[in-house]
């Protein structure tokens, strides 16, 4: 590939992810990672950098979408702050326990973490693809362990953690529209600390071509068509049918989850 072919990569992975985010409610991470680690891998970056410079990358991404989305969010009046900041530090420290869990892993490691976490996603999204509140809700306020959980994980395999509290939120009986905008605002204390931690242990690695693992020719593209085409998958939501299309996803995100398995 020469540079403008990798523009062109660049933006079209930031475009898909943009649009799937917008179109179904899930986070570009889960589209981010594995495209970048195809694009990295064809730029001939060494294995044992590649996984985590595309984590790395991803979560600089969802740093800026995670505000434009908790800003919309935020205007329509559905995100509890409340809960937000009960949640924060734990999803903030655990975003940098996984960064620091991804540093000791070595590229094969990640690789194999991510690709199973996209299986994962992609078995319950095929098996249950429309999520509704609990009947009934756990006793007593968020632990600072659950938020500790959720940031850990979702920094280790670079996405905002959707796909983990709005599940979490429903189960404490929260609507789905309110769980997903509160989703949205915890997404930027996981992709935040997430990114510092990457840069952060990423620093003195010989083989990372970045800030640490923070690629940012990729970041400025790869946020760019994000940016521009979640508003089009939010508006064509409305249009098309969404279990449909979140089956289509998931068979999207096994194929992914196999690429990344496969090496």
């Amino acid at each position: 590939m020469d540079a403008p072919l990798y523009l062109t990569a660049y933006l079209a992975i930031g475009a898909l992810a943009g649009l799937l985010a917008g179109l179904l409610g899930v986070g570009g991470g889960l589209v981010i990672v594995p495209g970048l680690t195809v694009v990295l891998a064809a730029r001939g970056m060494p294995a044992d950098a590649l996984v985590h410079t595309a984590v790395g990358t991803s979560l600089a991404v969802i740093t800026v979408t995670s505000v434009a989305s908790t800003h919309a969010h935020h205007r329509m009046g559905r995100v509890n702050w409340g809960r937000v900041r009960r949640l924060a530090p734990g999803l903030a420290a655990g975003a940098v326990a996984g960064a620091a869990l991804a540093r000791l892993l070595p590229g094969g490691g990640l690789r194999l973490a991510v690709g199973l976490f996209e299986l994962v996603v992609a078995l319950r999204i095929a098996v249950q693809p429309r999520l509704v509140p609990a009947e009934t809700a756990p006793r007593g306020p968020e632990s600072p362990l659950v938020g500790g959980a959720i940031g850990t994980l979702s920094a280790l395999v670079g996405i905002g953690g959707g796909t983990l509290t709005v599940p979490y939120l429903l189960r404490r009986r929260v609507g789905i529209h309110e769980a997903i905008a509160t989703s949205a605002a915890c997404g930027l204390p996981i992709a935040l600390a997430g990114t510092l931690g990457f840069v952060a242990f990423g620093w003195h690695d010989p083989q990372a071509a970045g800030l640490g693992y923070v690629l940012l020719p990729a970041f400025l593209p790869v946020a760019a068509g994000s940016m521009v085409m979640a508003p089009l998958g939010a508006r064509l939501a409305h249009r098309l049918s969404g279990l449909v299309l979140k089956r289509v996803f998931a068979v999207f995100l096994a194929g992914a989850g196999v690429l990344m398995l496969a090496g």
